[in-house]
């Protein structure tokens, strides 16, 4: 390096520089990038969550409402039934759909 006149004080402060730079680079813009992800991964998961609690409850109304007389006296818990069968059903959609895209992945 017979050529090259940098002072060491400046070589020492851009390799600092470059450093910093591609440390924010790798780990911090990544790890933004992956908050970002997450904070939209919770808030959906939420808001899914809330909208199944109320299609629950809309759907429990509507069977114990519009089936007259028929779940009255013993079987009032019949409805209850249906509607833990119907949300049992729908988890089990939604983990046979979870596990099908890691596969595809592969």
């Amino acid at each position: 390096m017979a050529g090259d006149d940098t002072p060491l004080p400046q070589l020492a402060t851009e390799l600092r520089d470059l450093v910093v730079t591609y440390t924010k680079q790798e780990t911090l813009d990544p790890l933004r990038d992956l908050a970002r992800w997450v904070a939209f991964g919770v808030a959906g998961s939420l808001l899914m969550g809330i909208g199944v609690v109320f299609l629950t409850l809309a759907g429990l109304r509507a069977i114990q409402e519009s089936t007259g007389d028929t779940f009255d006296g013993n079987w009032t818990w019949v409805p209850y039934l249906i509607v833990t069968a119907a949300l049992l059903a729908g988890a089990g959609v939604t983990w046979s759909a979870r596990g099908t895209g890691r596969k595809e992945r592969r």
